[in-house]
């Protein structure tokens, strides 16, 4: 009896602990499921996304040097972990001055979600201290051309070059190029697809 009792505690332990390896399998593979669906069917969760998915989305490299405009050096990894809001422009003009405000307004409507989220401006404007100091949480990119165009050209969409195509770009949290906003969206609708995407986000 003793022996039948220690038999049938291990195979219950046995249970136990394959219905727990079942569970963690569901709790990590599902969220990937559910970016590969994205990413793959062009399914949109609760209604129409207002963005154009980049199909396939596209991984962002920097295998080269780059440096920010307090001059430090730009790590690879910047793309990681956070959600990365971009927008692209040669000199910043009125439009671009409007673009990266209401970047910035978009920010902070986001709540608690806020420190999910980055902003980064790619330019090859020499003067941005005006900038700098306007956006000190935004990270600028402002180097010559011939430095930022390898990685403002990962941004083209539609044979468009980033550098005028006046869009907000979105980055998740392992470094896909995955969504852009032309400059006719509203901001509005922008913060609706950015929570949505967010909420449905098992990364970042």
């Amino acid at each position: 009896m003793a022996i039948e009792a220690e038999n049938n505690e291990y195979h219950e332990r046995q249970r136990k602990g394959r219905l727990m390896l079942l569970a963690m399998l569901i709790f990590f593979v599902t969220p990937i499921i559910a970016v590969i669906a994205m990413y793959k069917l062009d399914w949109r969760p609760n209604g129409e996304s207002i963005g154009e998915l980049a199909v396939p989305a596209k991984l962002i490299s920097m295998n080269y040097a780059l440096m920010s405009s307090d001059g430090s050096v730009i790590k690879p990894d910047v793309w990681k972990d956070k959600w990365s809001m971009v927008y692209i422009a040669g000199n910043c003009e009125k439009e671009c001055h409007d673009k990266l405000h209401n970047m910035r307004q978009l920010h902070i409507s986001l709540y608690k979600e806020i420190p999910r989220m980055q902003r980064v401006f790619i330019t090859t404007s020499k003067e941005v201290s005006q900038l700098a100091q306007d956006y000190p949480e935004m990270l600028i990119v402002n180097q010559p051309s011939t430095e930022i165009s390898t990685l403002s050209d990962q941004f083209n969409v539609k044979n468009e070059s980033s550098m005028t195509a006046g869009r907000i770009y979105l980055v998740d949290p392992l470094g896909h190029f995955m969504m852009s906003y032309t400059p006719e969206t509203t901001l509005a609708k922008i913060r609706k697809d950015v929570i949505r995407l967010m909420k449905y986000s098992w990364a970042g």
